[in-house]
């Protein structure tokens, strides 16, 4: 049978079929094939076991899309989710995500929310203008007096869609409204950093009543802010901004940076291009140079082959160096690598916020 994975932890997969949710492990050879599991994946599933609720994943059905972070697979959009203060709104931050997902190839809409905080006219001005021109859907809610909340409804309307955005933005707030019966936690944003707690643990698909008999199907995320353009090239970072792409055929030099070079069109005409938007792109530009560099020039240092020692009498004594190939890795070091990977999945939940809250929490 075929089912879709809803959920993944502690080595777990939780797979929907119909009605019922499976608990899963999956098959030792796809183990050795080192083939990875994605909440939204749909997956063969052997061995059912309707009483315990358990099966066994033997095959993974091929992916229409995929994006790692937050990792999840065969979505019909993002949905990104700022706020309009507490935390405050991060155009560059924003900026990120939009710039991701477009590597990617899935439709972005970008959702504002917090606006009863405060009049923040300009703000809003400022989102309309910089990213309406660009195409993208603008949504601007408030999960506390229902604000946009229709709207928003539309927009997920019969799609599998998946939520990104730093914590304390509303994510699980926004659920909440939409369907209160979901019950989804939620914590204050800190009064000592201004940023929220992580309060959602994994990604986890939810299927979500609208309303008026429309149904859809929404994954809600942890936040996270780490992400760095260190996996593509400084030339190709100007196809992942069109107003910038637009301008650049004009330029002098085919692979123009547009940072400060001669002949360089997009810097005659940065009039044309919204501020954040080109500080964005100057600060991921030095992100993929970093990432450039990085891999030019690692693996051409010369091994030596032979090292020298130290002896009691304060004589170095040159040795035959074992090549690296014939090095094998101790049970130490061998234990230290699990125990770095392993710590990724926590330093990827971890909680950088502050535990005091301030006066006004997620539910917004």
């Amino acid at each position: 049978m075929i089912g879709n994975v809803v959920k993944i932890h502690s080595n777990f997969y939780y797979v929907k079929i119909d009605s019922n949710i499976l608990e899963c492990k999956i098959r030792e050879k796809l183990k050795k094939e080192r083939i990875e599991v994605y909440v939204g994946d749909s997956v063969v599933l052997e061995e059912i076991n309707l009483e315990s609720g358990q099966s066994v994943i033997t095959q993974i059905i091929n992916r229409k899309n995929f994006i790692p972070r937050p990792a999840i697979a065969n979505v019909d959009q993002v949905v990104i989710i700022a706020a309009m203060d507490q935390p405050p709104l991060d155009f560059t931050q924003l900026d990120r995500y939009l710039t991701n997902i477009k590597i990617y190839d899935i439709p972005a809409v970008i959702c504002i929310n917090k606006t009863d905080l405060e009049d923040k006219i300009d703000i809003e001005n400022q989102v309309i203008s910089t990213y309406k021109p660009l195409g993208y859907k603008i949504i601007f809610t408030c999960a506390i007096t229902g604000t946009g909340i229709e709207e928003l409804k539309e927009v997920f309307d019969s799609k599998k869609s998946v939520l990104a955005g730093t914590s304390g933005v509303g994510k699980s707030s926004l659920l909440n409204r939409i369907n209160p019966e979901l019950m989804l936690k939620t914590k204050p944003v800190s009064n000592k950093t201004l940023r929220g707690t992580h309060t959602t643990r994994h990604v986890e698909l939810l299927d979500i009543d609208l309303g008026n008999g429309r149904m859809a199907q929404i994954a809600d995320t942890p936040g996270f802010s780490h992400l760095k353009f260190d996996n593509i090239m400084p030339d190709k970072l100007n196809v992942l901004f069109p107003e910038i792409q637009d301008l650049s055929n004009a330029c002098y030099y085919s692979n123009c940076l547009h940072l400060e070079e001669d002949g360089c069109n997009v810097l005659k005409n940065l009039d044309k291009i919204a501020l954040s938007r080109y500080n964005s792109y100057r600060a991921f530009v030095n992100e993929a140079a970093e990432f450039k560099k990085k891999i030019t020039y690692s693996g051409q240092k010369e091994e030596k082959r032979t090292k020298n020692l130290d002896t009691k009498d304060k004589e170095k004594v040159k040795i035959v160096k074992l090549g690296t190939k014939s090095k094998e890795a101790s049970r130490k070091k061998q234990k230290q690598k699990l125990s770095f990977i392993s710590g990724l999945e926590d330093a990827y939940h971890s909680d950088f916020a502050d535990e005091d809250s301030a006066s006004y929490n997620d539910e917004k």
